[in-house]
């Protein structure tokens, strides 16, 4: 992943500070990319980038192509003439703390209308050349997303399924006669694509000429009800109506009896493999566009997935699938070369899945969180780290350190605690001396990259959970403000990145 040892900072976009109800890639990126800089810190880690879906999850996206337009600057389309400052006067005042998701996307997109208008009735001619030139480029997706979304304002937020025949089936006859009858409609969703594309380049240079490296996500499933599985219904289990046979999800385990019913299609690999894995292909190199390393979430289902008939409310009667394995990754290494990607390697790992790492060199993932419940052999202990491996203490699927270690007390976990103090010198069984003791000794590991989520960096408790799986409310909306960040835990960390050698300066001490 790296060539030397690093260490950065999880937190999303939406989680930034702002005006407007909900992060953006306004000043306040800019300024935290600078934070970043300051804490000698090489790599910010943010979700997926892609629209939110259920429960506003950016692990549920009506597109894996498209970009979030909630997270568009309105300061910075002032700036650039797409929005004048009276545009933003009736702005209302919305929470600092969470995003209330439906407020803000009432109101973001009211000012993003203007800026169609604004544009439509009065860009240049160089501006509307940009415009086309960013559509072509991404025709192969940008008109499937804009036409799917549109169609779920006018023929209802149903299912897909649930359109008109030749609307759900995609026949080429209806994409053509939808998109000239919702021609405005269509036109102002690919404006916000390129809109976001002009921002997000901006800011992603801004960071890697600071020598800071932008680290995405990839859910390796997509949503049914999105635009890619309409788009591309012959590359999934689906019926004749469209509706999903199989769907992924878990087996049973020790923290489900049921397991986990995800409800997403399940890939036609044998389709995929014949055209050369072209989605794929498509998919990574959108998503390597925009950031520079990739993790790929559910890793181990490359290998093998655990597919359940869609009629089965539970994950019980499912059974394990053989994936496309090593072929896929062949294919596509042989066509864009070695590629950045992180696997997400958490949970059950057989040693099919350990081979298929090793046979790509794939760094995977440790959690510290994990590491303190079964003995010195555990494999998140960091004396049983390798190098190629990016460390956490947590992830945004767990709780903030201190929410862990408040629900270690809660449940009595004495032996816990006393074996975190023990295993990272922790000077007292306190909150704070813990929380520093496992980021300290984190820092010192072999891995040769450390994540963190900001949560931890400012030392927040279960306030600060971003995501509770398995929980369909009140998850992704956590945000941070600036007087939260204290300069003597930006100063510890900076100091434990030049101690462990995670920084430029790779010899702090050296006269």
């Amino acid at each position: 992943m790296t060539q030397t040892r690093v260490s950065g900072v999880l937190l999303h976009i939406s989680s930034l500070p702002g005006r407007y109800g909900i992060g953006d890639m306004g000043d306040e990126a800019y300024r935290f990319v600078d934070l970043l800089c300051e804490a000698g810190q090489r790599v910010w880690q943010v979700l997926p980038l892609v629209p939110v879906g259920h429960g506003y999850s950016p692990y549920s996206s009506p597109s894996t192509f498209a970009s979030n337009p909630l997270l568009i600057s309105p300061d910075k389309l002032v700036e650039e003439g797409f929005l004048l400052a009276e545009d933003l006067a009736g702005y209302p005042e919305l929470p600092e703390g969470v995003v209330d998701w439906e407020s803000v996307i009432a109101h973001k997109t009211r000012l993003l209308q203007i800026a169609y208008e604004r544009f439509r009735n009065g860009a240049s001619h160089e501006r509307r050349e940009e415009v086309r030139r960013y559509t072509d480029a991404h025709r192969d997706w940008l008109f499937d997303y804009a036409l799917f979304t549109t169609l779920k304002g006018k023929l209802g937020e149903n299912d897909w399924t649930q359109w008109p025949g030749e609307a759900a089936r995609r026949t080429p006859d209806a994409v053509w006669n939808l998109t000239a009858q919702y021609e405005y409609d269509v036109h102002s969703l690919i404006f916000q694509q390129y809109l976001f594309d002009c921002q997000w380049r901006r800011l992603k240079q801004y960071a890697n000429q600071r020598s800071v490296q932008i680290f995405g996500d990839i859910p390796i499933y997509v949503a049914h009800d999105s635009a890619d599985v309409w788009a591309n219904q012959h590359l999934f289990y689906l019926d004749e109506r469209g509706c999903p046979t199989v769907v992924a999800g878990v087996p049973p385990d020790y923290f489900s009896e049921t397991g986990q019913r995800w409800g997403n299609p399940i890939y036609r690999w044998d389709r995929m493999r014949e055209d050369g894995y072209a989605w794929w292909e498509r998919r990574l190199r959108s998503v390597l566009s925009q950031v520079d390393l990739v993790r790929l979430d559910h890793f181990r289902a490359f290998e093998a997935y655990w597919e359940i008939p869609a009629s089965e409310h539970t994950a019980i009667n499912g059974r394990w699938t053989p994936g496309p394995g090593a072929d896929v990754f062949a294919v596509l290494f042989g066509r864009m070369g070695r590629l950045p990607l992180i696997a997400e390697d958490l949970g059950l790992i057989t040693p099919g899945v350990v081979e298929l790492m090793t046979q790509f060199d794939f760094p995977g993932m440790a959690v510290l969180h994990f590491a303190f419940e079964s003995g010195v052999d555990n494999n998140y202990l960091p004396h049983n780290y390798k190098r190629n491996l990016v460390a956490y203490t947590g992830t945004h699927d767990n709780d903030t350190t201190l929410g862990w270690l408040a629900g270690a007390r809660a449940a009595g976990q004495q032996h816990v605690l006393e074996y975190v103090r023990a295993y990272t010198g922790a000077p007292d069984l306190s909150d704070a001396a813990l929380r520093r003791g496992l980021i300290h000794t984190l820092m010192a590991s072999v891995a040769e990259t450390v994540i963190l989520p900001f949560q931890d960096v400012l030392g927040l408790g279960a306030e600060g959970r971003m995501n509770k799986p398995g929980v369909g409310t009140d998850n992704w909306a956590w945000r941070f403000s600036w007087d939260m960040v204290r300069s003597e835990e930006c100063d510890r960390l900076r100091r434990d990145t030049e101690t462990f050698g995670r920084a430029q300066n790779r010899n702090p001490f050296r006269p």
